[in-house]
């Protein structure tokens, strides 16, 4: 009987404070929705990754791949001739753009259909409803899906417009597909399939494979097998299991989704500190009740239980909302997330978004999880202190000043152990992190103190343009100690937020447009377009290269080209340049001198690599990198590292006549141009585009428009970087609303006393707003510090060890100009309220007893 009137009591409470309890909600579900959200969009992305990757892989147990050309025809036919060979079949494998209808990336399959049945169920092999002859027959030939059809706008005997490296060609949709269930039909979403030959033709790899699958017994016969196989494979040639592709590519992504979740968690610890900030008002708020429950009877366990009980209520609501809500924001994010992929890493195709319920646990455990972690001292201390103590409403204050110092010296112990973290000799992320919420925890516990002495300091000077009502709300400050010091840290967390992430990206778009202004030394960059931004490893057709070069007005050129090679198993870019008659060397060193690397690249096994290659592979100057070319596996030396933003999983540069001694590959992904002297750029633009002709679309771009692109690209990444800014924000809005509401609807009895002996409507209003703007004001000043040294962990930690990039920090007055614009207008709107309803509230209803 007793426990259920205290529940009925606890519930009773929570809805007789309806706004109160509603922000607490609204902090709890943010929170929990910023992180599953962004983690929901993360998996969706590798997910869809893992399902193309397992749907062209069938039921291959291994995969014999070559080199960045793939594989010669003759490898499978040697093969299928062998002795006891195992069932093989040939792929080609690539990525178009529709012309029309969905534009994202389609993936090109093309297969042998009588050597299929082994490893793909849905490829067709005659006898069904897709006519053999005309497949592999008609030139252009392929086959979608129904899904994929509808989203392309086409049909069965429909022509499909498609680009390949700017070139446009056509396939003619001869049969579709209805795969067996929505899983199949999911995972085989933008999957075009067509003959080998039709795949050569279209992806420009005529005479070549891209892999051959085999499927091996399990155990030691299918070893035993695999071990005689490989002394028969041509030089180059490598056998891989399937897994290792998505396995390459979720290292190579890893840092960037480790990030966003690091960020996203933000949001979380300042919903942590609103949630408390709710919980030690419940229990202030009723401090006499829980006095009076104690002095009849209730026990400490009881009253610790009730609060953690009301606590549990708020979490579970809170965190179903914010699951729910995390689920419509993911929506969103999944195409910010799948855009920056596509603009950096790899070519990836997301058409929804998957409910991964790891990720939902994860959301209920952080939800719940926080929500009592933030209500355990509120209930400790509820439990703990004796009735008599309890019913004197200046004993929390009191105990809240005292404990002041005390917390301080914590919090300056607690950043010595986040320096500590940050200063150990790891590439590890995780002590990283650890450090870098200890600063933010650190900086927290100092709050209290900190603004107990500046608010007494400011009691002078605001008393001087205000008066009494100046000294009245810098001394209400800290008369309240115990609701304002939260919710100035959770104010304070959220600002330094923004500051540190936006001073991080300042710094970084500052490096990267220095780089840019150094590295582009080109009046003319030709490239064809590629599916991927960041990579351009597209290709021109044949000639087509050497015909740009040539345009009149052309002073000298250079030629590039970029392939992805496997170094440990992750795909990594390799440069092949060919400076030409150039003498610009557009790159600048961080180990190796200039003036000898130049020379000693030109020996045939020397190399240089980017920055981030040399942190993630611990190489430097005099060790050697291990690239799968297509003769085979050969070592490189490392003559150089240089600076390079490009790529954060790195890079290797070689001559082109390196690269021509160890690959089967002559084709030329870019060409620099640099203009005659008296040459006007925009008119030799024309002039290489009108002599480009119409063979192949190409982007001609000045040195200008290029670092105009460039950037445009930067800033498109961190699009998903500002929006989690601006998410945190939000939460730490919602606390300083809800603890401002908080501490002035506590105040109704003094405030009340105040309009009782005289004071306006509009005087109590002033105060009210005076004090709000106090808080703004401090939160800002506290923010300041903090910010920048979150950047400079950001930029010389955090980021060094996920991409190992050196970044230069910026600290720019307008970012933190902003912050302090923040934080007051954050305090001065969340003021708004509370002004409103004291300012029209009655006396007399206010002072009456119960």
């Amino acid at each position: 009987m007793k426990q259920r009137l205290l529940v009925r009591a606890s519930l009773r409470h929570l809805g007789s404070h309806p706004w109160l309890t509603a922000l607490s909600l609204l902090g709890i579900a943010l929170g929990v929705a910023v992180v599953v959200s962004i983690d929901l969009a993360n998996a969706s992305a590798m997910r869809a990754f893992e399902r193309s990757t397992d749907t062209v892989a069938g039921r291959a147990t291994h995969q014999l791949v070559g080199g960045p050309a793939g594989l010669p025809e003759s490898v499978y036919r040697d093969l299928r001739l062998l002795p006891d060979a195992p069932p093989s079949a040939p792929v080609v494998e690539g990525y178009v753009r529709a012309r029309s209808g969905d534009l994202r990336p389609l993936t090109v399959l093309g297969v042998d259909p009588f050597a299929e049945g082994p490893f793909r169920s849905y490829v067709p092999r005659g006898g069904g409803t897709v006519d053999m002859g005309v497949f592999l027959t008609r030139p252009g030939a392929a086959i979608l899906t129904r899904q994929t059809a509808q989203a392309l706008g086409v049909g069965a005997g429909d022509s499909l417009a498609v680009g390949m490296e700017g070139v446009t060609k056509q396939l003619h949709v001869v049969a579709l597909l209805q795969p067996q269930d929505e899983g199949s039909a999911r995972a085989m979403e933008g999957l075009v399939l067509t003959d080998i030959s039709t795949a050569q033709e279209l992806l420009g790899q005529v005479g070549r494979l891209s892999r051959i699958d085999l499927k091996l017994p399990d155990g030691k016969a299918g070893e035993s097998q695999l071990e005689r196989l490989r002394p028969l494979l041509p030089e180059g040639a490598e056998v891989v299991r399937p897994r290792a592709r998505g396995n390459a590519v979720e290292q190579m992504t890893r840092a960037f989704r480790t990030n966003l979740t690091a960020l996203s968690l933000l949001a979380l610890v300042v919903g942590t500190f609103l949630i408390y900030n709710t919980m030690t008002f419940s229990v202030v708020q009723r401090r006499e009740m829980l006095g009076r429950l104690r002095a009849v009877g209730i026990t400490r366990r009881e009253l610790f239980a009730l609060v953690l009980g009301e606590a549990a209520v708020l979490g579970v609501v809170g965190t179903l909302a914010g699951l729910l809500l995390g689920v419509l924001m993911g929506r969103g994010l999944v195409e910010l997330v799948t855009r920056t992929l596509n603009d950096l890493y790899l070519v990836v195709s997301v058409r929804g978004l998957s409910l991964e319920n790891l990720t939902l646990m994860k959301g209920v455990l952080l939800g719940l999880g926080a929500t009592l972690a933030a209500a355990l001292l509120p209930a400790w201390e509820a439990a703990r202190s004796a009735p008599a103590v309890t019913l004197r409403r200046s004993t929390l204050e009191d105990t809240s000043r005292g404990r002041a110092p005390r917390l301080a010296l914590l919090g300056l112990l607690v950043l010595a152990l986040g320096v500590g973290l940050l200063s150990l000799p790891s590439p590890e992320l995780l002590p990283a992190y650890g450090g870098l919420f200890s600063v933010l925890l650190g900086s927290a516990l100092l709050v209290p103190w900190l603004t107990a002495l500046l608010a007494s300091v400011a009691a002078g000077p605001l008393g001087r343009p205000f008066g009494l009502l100046g000294r009245m709300a810098a001394r209400g400050v800290t008369a309240s100690l115990s609701r304002t010091a939260v919710a100035l840290a959770a104010l304070m967390v959220a600002v330094a937020t923004t500051v540190g992430v936006g001073l991080m990206v300042t710094s970084f778009r500052g490096t990267v447009a220095a780089w840019l202004e150094s590295s582009l030394q080109a009046d003319i960059y030709v490239s064809p377009p590629s599916l991927v931004t960041r990579r351009g490893g597209a290709t021109f057709t044949p000639g087509l290269a050497e015909q740009v070069r040539t345009t009149p007005g052309v002073a000298s050129s250079s030629t590039l080209r970029t392939v992805q090679v496997r170094v440990d198993g992750v795909p990594t870019d390799v440069r092949a340049v060919d400076f030409g008659e150039t003498p610009v060397r557009p790159y600048r060193f961080k180990e190796g001198n200039p003036e000898r690397v130049w020379k000693e690249l030109e020996a045939p096994d020397a190399v240089l690599v980017s920055e981030p290659l040399a942190f993630h592979r611990r190489l430097s100057v005099g060790g050697t990198v291990e690239l799968a070319t297509d003769k085979g596996p050969r070592r490189f030396r490392v003559v150089g590292v240089y600076f390079d933003y490009g790529s954060d999983t790195g890079t290797v540069l070689m001559l082109r006549d390196t690269y021509l001694r160890h690959f089967d590959d002559a084709r030329v992904s870019g060409v620099a141009l640099y203009a005659a002297p008296g040459q006007d750029v925009d008119e030799l633009v024309a002039r290489v585009r009108e002599r480009a002709g119409n063979v192949q679309a190409l982007d001609i771009r000045s040195n200008r428009a290029l670092r105009e692109t460039s950037l445009e690209v930067f800033d498109r990444t961190f699009t998903i970087t500002h929006v989690l800014r601006l998410l945190a924000v939000g939460v730490a809005f919602i606390g300083v609303l809800s603890a401002l509401m908080a501490l002035q609807l506590e105040r109704a009895r003094e405030l009340a006393v105040l309009r009782a002996t005289g004071l306006t409507p509009r005087q109590l209003w002033g105060l009210v707003s005076l004090q709000t703007g106090l808080l703004g004001l401090l939160a800002g000043l506290f923010s300041l510090p903090l910010g920048v040294a979150l950047a400079y962990v950001l930029v010389h930690v955090i980021n060094q060890r996920s991409f190992g990039w050196t970044l230069q920090l910026l600290v720019s007055g307008d970012v933190l100009t902003q912050a302090l614009v923040l934080a007051l207008s954050a305090a001065a709107l969340a003021g708004l309220y509370p002004s409103w309803k004291m300012s029209r509230a009655n006396p007399a209803m206010a002072l009456r007893e119960e």
